[in-house]
């Protein structure tokens, strides 16, 4: 095997022989899903969660289940045996496949299935132990941001607002409630408890919402998924991101301004420090 393995509709092969046809309809309209599985250590972190996450985006898409759940792990296993990093990224993206261009779905839809696995960029020490800095936008992507749907333009936007202002992410705001950020969802500590925005259609219901529930739970911090307002974000003691490569990662300024308040203000926090610890203890136990 080779380090840039592919799968593509039921055969392995290398990713640059790799093809679709034009007509796909994930390339003419976006119509598809994908997810993102995180892999240490050679495993696969959360995965059933992560498969439950891609069920219910194909449900709400009206796309059916190309595979089973042992299928989809021999070939996430096989793919991340086939690259020589230990930690790792399998993307995995389900198109409604090949159709004349018509924006009716067709009757009788045979999915194009594409996974590849590649290196997990870590966040660096340095970001770890200053914090990432972040600016903010009106959220102005579609409103079924609970589909984890190829057509990502929306986000692509979004996040070059900060790329191009040396940011690490941009926070979005939609009629002046906390939705989540380009590629990431968004958390603030608020004396001592850990919140987050509501499951909603504005929202991707990320892995790490449920995870760090139970992270929560385990370090004895309150932990509630409320209404938070910009005035909330710009206020709050701590900020955080979380994603599957982010992992946890602190957000000590935004549009400019320092986080968090007297000592610790800029700094990352004790929320942060308590979370990320036992995210670290998580992905020894809940990986296959």
């Amino acid at each position: 095997m080779t380090d840039n393995l592919c799968f593509l509709n039921g055969e392995f092969m290398p990713l640059a022989e790799a093809r679709i046809p034009v007509l796909d309809r994930g390339f003419i309209f976006g119509d598809g899903i994908y997810e993102v599985v995180p892999v240490f250590g050679r495993r696969l972190f959360r995965f059933d969660e992560h498969l439950a996450r891609l069920n219910r985006s194909l449900a709400k898409l009206r796309l059916p289940q190309p595979a089973t759940r042992e299928q989809w792990l021999e070939r996430c296993r096989q793919l991340v045996a086939a690259r020589p990093e230990e930690d790792q990224v399998v993307y995995i993206q389900v198109t409604r496949g090949v159709a004349p261009r018509d924006h009716v779905m067709p009757a009788h839809p045979v999915p194009t299935v594409f996974m590849m696995s590649n290196p997990l960029k870590h966040a660096t020490a340095e970001q770890r132990h200053a914090g990432v800095a972040c600016v903010t936008a009106r959220d102005f992507r579609w409103e079924r941001g609970d589909i984890k749907s190829t057509s990502l333009l929306g986000n692509v936007l979004a996040r070059q607002i900060s790329a191009d202002q040396g940011a690490m992410e941009t926070i979005m705001f939609r009629d002046g409630w906390l939705t989540e950020a380009a590629a990431s969802n968004v958390w603030i500590a608020h004396e001592g408890a850990l919140l987050g925005p509501p499951k909603s259609e504005h929202v991707l219901e990320g892995i790490r919402v449920e995870l760090l529930r139970e992270l929560c739970e385990d370090c004895g911090l309150a932990y509630n998924l409320r209404p938070i307002s910009e005035a909330d974000v710009r206020a709050a003691d701590e900020v955080m991101l979380s994603s599957a490569t982010k992992e946890l990662l602190p957000v000590t300024k935004i549009d400019g301004e320092s986080v968090g308040h007297g000592a610790l203000r800029g700094k990352p926090g004790p929320v942060y420090a308590r979370l990320f610890e036992a995210y670290q203890r998580a992905k020894k136990t809940m990986s296959i």
